[in-house]
């Protein structure tokens, strides 16, 4: 066992200025978020609940078994854009029946506009989040009309839940609405349709009908409890998980500049990192640790620029989480080619925090920054939180089979970016 020491003090000016902007950062992301719970607006809201009819985020609540968390993704869409903020679709990653689930659910409120991406977008992303990590799909459909602009429908969509029918993994959808556009596939394409008694028309025969929204999201929840879903991965190896020992309140004052292994500290069980050759590629800190009692191994980037003995360190860390089934976390870093490479191949999931796309993470987030971030990942996160969040995504990813590619590349010089 190898525990982390940390060498800030968050009570120095440099860190107190640093938290003071992180603070800053957060409040403009809140007001975002509130403005996507508000949905279409106050008057909108006012006369869906005049209806008898519930909000998507009450749905979901509905939905979800009593006092499970919900790891909601992309609450802030659209962010910084002229499009809605939240694009009218919440989607996220929680427990109904005891069976870790997507979840998409369509805010009726919001009007759509034909040329806006962004609902397609998230909806495509929570379809390939349930595919990647063998998680069954709920939908819950009522579109808000037909799209300014036009009618627009995506091929893709439809690809990407066919995938769920091809890889055995069940979709239940509760229609409440008139369905449209887009979102007409989501019912036609499941597995378990059912209908809200005079208020779902022109969606094709149902396998059940529902009395009211309550009655639907009543049999939703009765047909994930008959699935007898089981998970593929591992449980947790050790439970309960030992806290970190530093606070996480510190990472309020943290940058992507300082050492990670600060930020390691605050997240990882027991703040304990084994790192892996510390004095080969010093630009790259490699380890294992313990997240909420998973295995998992770190890449994390130090803010300097990668060179051959990085790469040959990523690739080799690479290799044994592997050969290892362990998962990985990238961290605040930016591969070259020839660890992108190693990454292609490679099979055990992968979560990434500040890193972007590379390596095509199960689950990336990222820190709030100056500008905002309008949908390039699954969501800016209360630095706080990220312990949590990357322990409801582990969780999420052992759901299907972990198991590492047999062979994942070997290092090659020539190929390594300068």
């Amino acid at each position: 066992m190898t525990v982390l020491d940390t060498a800030i003090d968050p009570r120095t000016p440099a860190y107190l200025e640093c938290r003071g902007v992180a603070i800053a950062r957060l409040a403009r992301l809140e007001a975002a978020l509130d403005e996507a719970r508000a949905g279409g607006g106050e008057k909108a809201v006012t006369r869906h609940h005049a209806r008898g009819k519930l909000l998507p985020r009450e749905r979901v609540e509905m939905l979800l078994d009593q006092d499970s968390p919900f790891l909601e993704l992309s609450a802030e869409a659209a962010w910084g854009t002229e499009f809605p903020i939240g694009a009218g679709v919440v989607t996220g990653v929680g427990v109904v029946e005891g069976v870790e689930c997507v979840i998409i659910a369509v805010d009726p409120t919001v009007q759509r506009n034909a040329v806006d991406p962004y609902p397609l977008e998230k909806i495509r992303r929570a379809a390939r989040i349930a595919a990647a990590n063998r998680l069954p799909l709920v939908n819950l459909v009522e579109s808000p009309g037909e799209a300014k602009g036009g009618r627009r429908r995506s091929g893709g969509l439809a690809r990407d839940l066919s995938r769920l029918a091809a890889e055995r993994i069940p979709t239940v959808c509760v229609v409440f609405g008139p369905v449209s556009g887009d979102d007409a596939y989501l019912p036609q394409l499941s597995d378990y349709t059912i209908l809200v008694r005079g208020h779902a028309g022109g969606t094709g025969p149902a396998d059940q009908l529902a009395e009211d929204e309550r009655d639907g999201l009543r049999l939703a929840r009765q047909s994930l409890r008959r699935l007898n879903w089981r998970k593929r991965g591992p449980g947790p190896r050790t439970f309960p998980p030992e806290p970190p020992k530093y606070d996480a309140e510190d990472l309020l004052s943290l940058t992507k500049d300082d050492d990670p292994r600060e930020i390691l500290a605050r997240v990882l069980d027991g703040s304990d990192f084994d790192e892996f050759k510390p004095a080969h590629g010093p630009a790259l800190v490699a380890g294992w640790g313990e997240l909420h009692g998973y295995p998992v191994g770190v890449l994390a980037g130090t803010g300097a620029p990668h060179g051959p003995a990085e790469a040959q360190k990523a690739i080799h860390f690479i290799q044994l989480a592997n050969a290892t089934d362990t998962a990985l976390l990238f961290l605040a870093t930016r591969f070259g080619s020839a660890e992108i490479e190693a990454l292609t191949l490679s099979s055990v999931p992968h979560l990434a925090l500040d890193t972007g796309r590379a390596g095509d993470p199960r689950f990336v987030f990222s820190w709030p920054a100056d500008e905002p971030s309008g949908g390039d990942d699954d969501g800016v996160i209360d630095p706080r939180d990220t312990r949590t969040v990357l322990g409801l995504c582990l969780s999420a990813a052992h759901s299907a089979v972990v198991e590492g590619a047999g062979h994942v590349g070997v290092f090659r010089p020539g190929k390594v970016d300068q």
